[in-house]
């Protein structure tokens, strides 16, 4: 979806950074996990010098259009996970009601990316089904409402854990590699979390800020 640099004042500063969106195809359509960043704000561009790439454009490469796409989550609501939700108006879009309400705490996000004109925001707090063999599970702590995708598959659970765990190197106790833990505001839920995740022995995981998956 993306890619963008650190800015100073963050872990890894002036390193390179991605942002990676899923789409999940199932016998009733297609259910999308995350749409990155969005496009238009100064601000974001200053601070984190995207390259992002519209939603409609990643799909297309893909073979899949945007009329396809029948209901989504986001992993959480900040600019690099739900920049380009207005994108799909009157499409279901699943949050946790803490997530929604985070949203519209000052500088958690960029709100007119979130709540927009024909938006179909569903508040269901916890886990729940959101079409046959594909479930989302509350994971919180890097923010109050993070929730993760698990889908169901011949060969064991895939877990799209989004920012729940932040890399590949963090799944598997990489030293000095990319983590989420010691910046998470909560970082006991956060390995609450991890501890969660990892109970259900996914035959594969994902994640939401690293191309390479697990195992490899």
């Amino acid at each position: 979806m993306a890619e963008f640099t650190f800015p100073p004042d963050e872990p890894y500063a002036g390193q390179t950074g991605v942002v990676v969106a899923y789409a999940v195809r199932h016998r009733h359509g297609t259910f999308l996990f995350d749409t990155g960043f969005g496009f238009g704000s100064r601000d974001v561009d200053d601070r984190y010098a995207p390259s992002a790439r519209a939603i409609d454009d990643v799909l297309a490469r893909v073979g899949i259009g945007l009329q396809e796409i029948t209901a989504l989550a986001n992993c959480h609501l900040h600019i690099d996970h739900a920049g380009q939700n207005s994108r799909f108006p009157g499409i279901p879009i699943h949050v946790q009601p803490s997530e929604w309400r985070a949203a519209h705490d000052p500088d958690y996000t960029i709100l007119e990316w979130v709540d927009f004109d024909g938006a179909d925001y569903r508040q269901i707090a916890g886990d729940h089904e959101v079409a046959p063999g594909v479930r989302i599970l509350a994971t919180p702590g890097h923010s109050p409402g993070h929730q993760s995708l698990v889908v169901d598959s011949p060969d064991g659970p895939i877990l799209l854990a989004g920012q729940a765990v932040y890399s590949h190197g963090e799944w598997i106790g990489t030293a000095g590699a990319r983590e989420g833990r010691t910046q998470a505001p909560d970082t006991e839920a956060y390995q609450r979390s991890v501890d969660r995740l990892r109970t259900l022995h996914p035959a594969r995981v994902l994640f939401g800020h690293d191309r390479r998956g697990w195992p490899d």
